[in-house]
């Protein structure tokens, strides 16, 4: 059974986890219910570090569409900590942190899901990119600008509405069946 202090952490890092782009706009989640747990275990399976350094490496991973903030990540090093998956100790007045016996037997048991994880988040980035093409960024402003001005008229009829949502599901799946 789940303590408190766990569930309130889940649900923060949960919370935390929506996090992508600093500055607005909507926030897209990088990492599922306890995804980010096992990214950490895998990056510290490959060698011990310090908080500041996991971030970075978040970072390089999703090629800077996401860095969590440190408010992400103490909460969930001290959650790994308080289950024994990770050890913390003082090195040069920082805390550098290790994976243990347990830590490293979850992260063998989670090859899969690291792999899912791996394979989502390179999908995501290729999505990311595309959406920074200069002619793919143009044509979906111009699509939302057109479809704010068309559905925001005063006039629009029912029959109108249903020609519009009937254009986008056409256009969806002409794009599902291109090669």
């Amino acid at each position: 059974m789940r303590n408190h202090h766990e569930e309130d952490h889940d649900s923060r890092e949960h919370h935390a986890e929506r996090g992508g782009r600093r500055g607005g706009g909507r926030r897209q989640r990088f990492f599922g219910h306890g995804e980010l747990r096992l990214v950490i275990l895998d990056i510290l399976s490959r060698s011990a570090s310090h908080g500041y350094e996991l971030i970075k490496e978040i970072e390089s991973l999703t090629q800077g569409n996401y860095s969590p903030s440190p408010g992400v990540i103490y909460p969930t090093l001290d959650l790994l900590q308080d289950q024994g998956l990770i050890g913390v100790e003082e090195e040069n007045g920082r805390k550098k942190i290790s994976i243990s016996e347990d830590g490293r037997r979850l992260h063998a048991e989670n090859q899969q899901s690291l792999v899912d994880i791996r394979e989502r988040l390179q999908a995501r980035m290729v999505g990311c990119e595309l959406r920074k093409n200069p002619q793919m960024k143009r044509a979906l402003e111009n699509f939302k600008a057109v479809l704010d001005l068309k559905v925001n008229q005063q006039a629009i009829s029912e029959a109108q509405l249903k020609q519009i949502i009937a254009v986008i599901d056409r256009a969806a799946m002409e794009i599902s069946q291109l090669d």
